[in-house]
């Protein structure tokens, strides 16, 4: 997915910054649509389609953070958080939430068009719907491999754009432990102990949609010095 394909949703309630990233982002080839805050944003959402949502969390009203969780019951858009907070508490609370990535104010416009375009790479591609699928199956749940999608019978299991990465990296190794430093690495991330923290994180969120009991996980393991292992029937 580029940039020219790509169709972004700026929320953020300071309409000079929200000018200045449609500007900024409209100028690196994003089609972008502005919200001036939550109960705008739900208007938006309403009616289109967007590739990423970009959300400031200091709004009055309804913050960022909270927006993300009620819109994670329905939506599999990828969100990345941008907040004045930059204690890890907090960051960690947006991952929670259902945020993709967090970028902590003020930030240089390049890097979040680097973090903008790390999330859309992280995105399923298309496949097409006559190729043969390859399926996991994960107790109830089947993983199809080909469309990175997840199913429980006939319901869709919506997952993130983080948790539909992970699910791709660990469907290429079954049976086989992946180290949080390489999970870091393939999720496109910088290194250090907070992103492998925020990988746990994602983990947590993950285990939720697939384990009958997320606190004894049996189809994502942690293997102990060795990182996280899917391991399906």
């Amino acid at each position: 997915m580029t940039s020219f394909d790509s169709h972004l949703l700026i929320v953020d309630d300071d309409e000079r910054i929200r000018g200045l990233l449609k500007k900024f982002l409209m100028r690196a080839g994003f089609l972008v649509t502005a919200a001036r805050d939550a109960a705008h944003a739900r208007r938006v959402l309403s009616g289109l389609d967007f590739d990423l949502i970009v959300m400031d969390v200091m709004m009055p009203g309804e913050d960022g953070i909270t927006l993300t969780r009620a819109l994670r019951e329905t939506l599999s858009t990828p969100i990345l958080l941008l907040t004045a907070k930059g204690e890890t508490d907090d960051r960690i609370e947006g991952l929670e939430a259902g945020a993709d990535d967090y970028l902590s104010k003020p930030f240089e416009p390049k890097e979040l068009l680097l973090r903008i375009n790390a999330i859309l790479r992280r995105m399923p591609e298309p496949t097409a719907k006559d190729t043969a699928p390859k399926v996991l199956h994960l107790g109830p749940i089947r993983y199809d491999i080909e469309r990175g999608e997840m199913w429980q019978g006939e319901e869709l299991i919506r997952l993130t754009g983080t948790e539909s990465q992970l699910m791709k990296i660990f469907s290429t190794c079954p049976g086989e432990p992946v180290s949080r430093t390489k999970l870091v690495e393939d999720l496109g991330r910088d290194r250090g102990q907070a992103q492998e923290r925020a990988v746990d994180v994602q983990i947590t969120r993950l285990r939720r949609k697939i384990e009958p009991n997320p606190k004894q996980p049996q189809y994502l393991q942690t293997v102990r010095g060795a990182g996280y292992m899917l391991a399906p029937d």
